[in-house]
């Protein structure tokens, strides 16, 4: 069974990838692209919160932790690529702009295919990765269903809308396979990060990326910020996993930590899902509050 179990791993995380980003790319609509695309203050916070502070962050942490050296790189790998594949449903129950989520999904993996390559072996010492290595697989699993998935909807928007609830249901059904066939496979070794400050990285990083960006808005609404601090909070993990697949004869603890942090990660973004939305409450109540005085 485990054979069985090792042998289908990396298949399944293959589908499990692209049919999320191939609904993520099914929920484009390329008008809200085009607006945020316009809008340079919106993409120069997602380059400095997405590329600077979240290394920034990364290399703090790792220098404040006595990180073995596998988690020390998977904390690096997972700086360079925010937003996690199921941002979008997190956006819903937390209130959000579904439609700045939207737009700020496909910027974030055409930044995260571009920039992990090229930042990934400057900031990891002591592991060789090779920059085309680590480009191709993200290239075709991450950005290629990505973009397929929104062009369809872009130039047949009725033939989109019918395939995509079968596109999602193939998504969740791949997602969880992904969590049982990892908890079996790779259970014992999550176990073993106790005492070993793994899990406590992966809780200050996304913690602290998701506070940070929420709290220093820049002038935008609630439910933008929201969006902001879920999407760079939390981690593209597929595009993680992808890159430590690919590093040559790599410890399995970098495997291992991984597959902990997409777990985790489906946890504290429901814990702050469920904030932002009492907050977004709050803020509507204000709103409506204020609006008699204002006339």
């Amino acid at each position: 069974m485990m054979q069985f179990l090792q042998s289908t791993f990396g298949p399944l995380v293959l589908i499990f990838t692209v049919s999320n980003l191939a609904a993520m790319g099914l929920q484009v609509r390329m008008p809200e692209v085009l607006v945020a695309l316009r809008n340079k203050k919106s993409i120069a916070l997602i380059f400095v919160w997405g590329w600077l502070l979240g290394p920034a962050f990364a290399y703090l942490i790792t220098t404040v932790l006595p990180l073995a050296e596998p988690y020390v790189v998977v904390v690096f790998l997972a700086s360079l690529a925010p937003v996690a594949p199921f941002l979008q449903q997190m956006v819903g129950k937390a209130r959000g702009d579904m439609g700045f989520a939207g737009a700020l999904v496909p910027l974030v993996m055409v930044g995260t295919v571009v920039l992990m390559p090229l930042m990934a072996p400057m900031l990891i010492k002591g592991v060789t990765i090779s920059t085309s290595a680590l480009a191709k697989p993200l290239l075709l699993t991450i950005l290629l269903p990505l973009v397929i998935g929104a062009v369809f909807r872009h130039y047949a928007d009725k033939g989109a809308t019918k395939i995509f609830p079968a596109v999602k249901k193939l998504a969740l059904l791949s997602t969880l396979l992904t969590i049982v066939w990892c908890l079996v496979i790779y259970g014992r070794g999550m176990l073993n990060t106790a005492g070993e400050l793994a899990l406590l990285s992966m809780t200050l990083f996304m913690v602290g990326m998701g506070l940070i960006t929420y709290l220093v808005g820049f002038g935008m609404k609630q439910n933008q910020r929201s969006v902001m601090a879920l999407g760079m909070g939390t981690r593209n993990i597929a595009a993680v996993l992808a890159a430590a697949l690919a590093i040559p004869n790599g410890d399995s603890r970098i495997v291992v930590m991984t597959v902990l942090w997409t777990l985790w990660s489906v946890v504290l973004a429901a814990i702050g899902a469920k904030i932002f939305a009492k907050l977004a409450g709050k803020a509507e109540a204000g709103g409506q509050a204020a609006t008699p005085s204002s006339t």
